[in-house]
């Protein structure tokens, strides 16, 4: 088992693994946009809270919980990593830096995007995660999410902080989808822009849906 640790410790491994953890938070995103969407329906939350719950208390679901804090945890820690090895390669500065017009300002942001998502995901998770995860351990019960967030999104600031983390997101997902075919071999010159306009579209519109959400709440669409 030595030699797998050590491939994970290298630059390569760091950057598999950085990868399919990515594929890992995508396919969450696709399921807690697709949850929240569900407010849409504009029924007072019914919907929304049917669908809250059985995510709540399914143990499959739960399980899967567990495995999302340990991807998320992994996605950091190597990133980081990563993002040290890279810099400590390039300890020798150059004269004159030209710059790359190839490379866009949110590549070379990833980690600054990273840490964004990261201080808004620990405000996110503690408004809602946390608390209902918590009341469901001492009461055995949820508390009412749909309630919750029409009262957190009432709030001009709240709505400011969530929106600035969608922000956030769009940018990471917008590289960080075809940097994880790339990461993975799965790439080629005939496939590349598909790839790029692909992972566009997904990040618009997971990012859109998940924005909507406080926008609406806050201008009263939502009630």
């Amino acid at each position: 088992m030595g030699w797998f640790f050590k491939s994970f410790r290298s630059s390569i491994g760091k950057k598999i693994s950085v990868a399919m953890t990515g594929f890992f938070l995508i396919s969450f995103l696709i399921v807690h946009a697709g949850v929240n969407a569900l407010i849409f329906y504009n029924d007072q939350g019914e919907t929304f809270n049917k669908a809250a719950h059985f995510m709540g208390s399914n143990p499959i679901i739960r399980t899967i919980e567990i495995l999302l804090v340990i991807g998320i945890l992994l996605h950091i820690i190597q990133s980081l990593l990563l993002w040290r090895s890279n810099r400590a390669a390039r300890s020798i500065g150059y004269a004159m830096v030209k710059p790359t017009p190839e490379v866009t300002w949110y590549s070379k942001s990833m980690t600054l995007l990273g840490t964004l998502i990261l201080l808004f995901l620990i405000v996110h998770t503690s408004n809602f995660w946390i608390p209902n995860r918590t009341h469901q351990f001492l009461h055995g019960k949820e508390l009412p999410l749909y309630l919750m967030m029409l009262q957190k999104f009432s709030n001009p600031i709240e709505v400011i902080i969530y929106l600035l983390g969608i922000f956030s997101l769009f940018w990471h997902l917008l590289h960080g989808f075809a940097s994880a075919f790339q990461s993975l071999g799965i790439n080629h010159r005939k496939y590349n822009s598909l790839i790029r306009y692909s992972g566009g579209i997904f990040a618009f519109i997971i990012c859109l849906t998940l924005a909507m959400m406080p926008i609406s709440i806050f201008l009263k669409w939502i009630k």
